[in-house]
């Protein structure tokens, strides 16, 4: 695969080079707002555009059943389904989040995180109210928690996010901050004219939802960065509201689609940091995702519902990274942790440094056309924009 040119190379990226793209960029968007900045001008709180949904079963006395996740809702008349943001009208199943996103941002790629995509990339970045799991420790709770009539939202149709996604020169279009499957039909209709338009299709996601609308993602995704919450459904029971087993499930349908994988675990201290459940997952990823597979251990802070508890320790997050790497990963990363030399990347062959980073920002890449600048190994990822035409 070839290297992007404009993405790649070996070059020293500045802090202050740094913000003044970043600043660059987000002045080509003609956008009435940055993110999370609630009732600028433009805005609209409660804007709701209802539109039919994908993926339901009509049954008996006008109820439905949600076909898109695997809680598999049951919705009356008049009702919504868990994550508040699929309505029952008459029979019918609507979507209440499309075209009308709350959150809108140029982000560095690497913040998604993708660090084997167009390194020192921007990447559009969109979502709107709701989630599909309930997580005690979301960052974002204040929109993945609420309905789309409390949020502020932008009247921002499909082709409309494209356009402004070319305008800020961003490398792909990120469907991120909340779960962008609870937006679905919104983030396939956009995905299908970025495709077109040369954009890289990319999202961060719970990897909670089910195989058939899954698949037909997978004909416009390019990558994907799933949160895989830890090993054990206890703590999807406990602490998301969800399961393990359908996130196992969606990570084996992308590796078999060939869409571009990477995984996070944020370790929470004293729920998922037991080293043979971090050990068995890591074996579990070699085995079915294969070794090359990059991995992210972020380190967890107090938030949400989860305020008492201390951030991760460092030396758990490096013992994790230490179990990962016995058990034959290759790409093992540290999150949330600017400066830790787990952020960079390593040649997988000859262990030699081809990507170095700090928190967001991009020093050297030693790499030739997608392959190691040292030996010459090729290096999993998308490392070229695509091609229009």
């Amino acid at each position: 695969m070839q290297s992007d040119p404009q993405a790649l190379g070996s070059r020293r990226l500045s802090r202050r080079s740094f913000v003044q793209g970043s600043l660059g960029a987000l002045a080509l968007l003609s956008l009435p707002c940055p993110l999370f900045a609630w009732g600028k001008p433009g805005m609209q709180q409660g804007l709701i555009k209802p539109r039919p949904a994908l993926f339901f079963q009509t049954l008996a006395n006008n109820r439905v059943k949600c076909l898109l996740c695997p809680r598999g809702c049951e919705v009356m008349d008049g009702d919504r389904g868990n994550c508040g943001v699929r309505e029952n009208r008459g029979g019918t199943y609507y979507t209440l989040v499309y075209g009308n996103p709350c959150a809108v941002h140029v982000d560095p790629v690497e913040k998604k995180p993708f660090f084997h995509i167009l390194p020192g990339s921007f990447s559009y970045s969109i979502a709107t109210a709701g989630c599909n799991l309930h997580c005690q420790f979301c960052q974002n709770w204040e929109i993945s928690q609420a309905l789309p009539e409390e949020t502020y939202n932008m009247d921002l149709p499909p082709e409309q996010i494209v356009s402004q996604a070319q305008q800020s020169r961003a490398a792909s279009i990120a469907y991120t901050y909340v779960e962008p499957m609870i937006f679905y039909e919104y983030m396939l209709d956009v995905g299908r004219l970025a495709k077109k338009a040369g954009v890289l299709n990319v999202c961060h996601s719970n990897g909670y939802v089910n195989p058939e609308p899954l698949e037909k993602l997978a004909d416009v995704l390019d990558a994907a960065c799933i949160d895989l919450k830890a090993f054990t459904d206890q703590f999807y029971r406990d602490l998301t509201g969800g399961q393990l087993k359908p996130v196992l499930g969606t990570l084996k349908t992308l590796r078999r689609r060939g869409v571009h994988l990477e995984l996070v675990n944020l370790i929470v201290p004293q729920h998922n940091d037991r080293p043979e459940d971090i050990a068995a997952m890591c074996a579990w990823i070699k085995d079915n995702l294969g070794p090359l597979t990059p991995l992210h251990f972020s380190r967890f802070y107090p938030m949400h519902k989860m305020q008492s508890l201390h951030p991760t320790p460092v030396s758990t997050l490096e013992k994790a990274r230490d179990l990962a790497r016995q058990a034959g990963l290759k790409y093992v990363y540290i999150g949330n942790l600017p400066g830790h030399e787990a952020e960079s990347t390593y040649c997988h062959s000859c262990n030699e440094l081809i990507i170095s980073r700090r928190g967001y920002l991009i020093g050297e890449v030693r790499m030739n056309a997608g392959h190691c600048g040292q030996c010459g190994v090729e290096i999993p990822g998308i490392w070229q924009r695509p091609r229009v035409g």
